[in-house]
């Protein structure tokens, strides 16, 4: 039974074991490095995405809803893993470097450079986004409510094509206009943010002009995931050296009780030998 403070009844409290370290700078050596790793998880996982949404258009709204976010909430979590993993990765490093301090020893400017800094994570994201986030500007400044196309011209208007006086107003069914690099740009964007498109419905004509102004704030959140989970980094090295405190404790309390034991063992044979 737990009380209001969340202990165990009857449990001592565990004591959580931080080990100081040293901060490192925003930009090191391996900031291209990882932003363009970065990049290379984003691709993966927008064709993951494409392939998992592809089947998920289905017209009872609620399912669709579910089903497009569940998404979402996978991909999101595949950055806040990520992130949790390098922000680790940096304090264990920090923590290294302040015990050389301790030692007296000596440590290179680029080393101290990659240890732990609260905005390194959220950097890498927004670098490794940068090839994404320009289409998307400039889909979000160019974008507007998409019109429907002219249909084909039945066969039977045909000859009024050539008559001067309607034919002006038939043009744009026998010129269609070509995709433009906009368009282009629209394309790869919503496949990048398909999710999204699903919910919306490619119906909503309005809500996917909103969608598409909105776009560079939507694919700056695998970027906010990364960085959120980079800055756990700190908890995680806490509680592996709690883990690690309360495993020592353990293993020294069984050693007590070893040796408590034989002491008890080896003094009742003392004492029927002498009877």
């Amino acid at each position: 039974m737990a009380d209001k403070s969340g202990r165990t009844a009857g449990k001592p409290a565990v004591k959580e074991v931080q080990k100081p370290f040293i901060s490192g700078s925003i930009i090191d050596e391996n900031t291209l490095k990882n932003s363009l790793f970065f990049t290379g998880t984003m691709i993966v996982v927008i064709f993951i995405a494409f392939l998992a949404c592809a089947a998920a258009t289905f017209s009872n709204l609620l399912l669709r809803l579910a089903m497009n976010l569940a998404v979402i909430a996978v991909a999101l979590m595949i950055f806040f893993n990520s992130g949790s993993r390098h922000g680790a990765e940096a304090v264990a490093r920090g923590e290294i470097l302040y015990q050389k301090k301790e030692r007296g020893q000596s440590f290179s400017g680029e080393e101290r450079k990659i240890c732990f800094h609260q905005a390194k994570g959220f950097l890498t994201g927004f670098i490794g986004t940068i090839p994404f986030l320009i289409l998307a500007l400039l889909l979000a400044v160019n974008t507007g409510i998409q019109m429907t196309e002219a249909g084909t011209l039945p066969s039977w208007m045909q000859a009024y094509t050539r008559r001067s006086d309607i034919g002006n107003a038939l043009i744009s069914y026998t010129q269609p206009e070509g995709m433009n690099f906009i368009d282009y740009c629209r394309m790869l964007i919503r496949i990048c943010i398909i999710p999204f498109v699903n919910i919306v419905g490619h119906t909503d004509k309005a809500g996917l002009c909103v969608l598409e102004k909105l776009s560079p704030l939507i694919l700056l959140l695998p970027a906010a995931a990364y960085g959120t989970g980079y800055l756990t980094g700190r908890n995680i090295r806490t509680r592996i050296h709690t883990a690690i405190s309360e495993n020592n404790k353990r293993r020294i309390q069984k050693d007590k009780k070893r040796r408590a034991a034989r002491n008890n063992n080896r003094g009742r044979h003392e004492t029927e030998q002498l009877n």
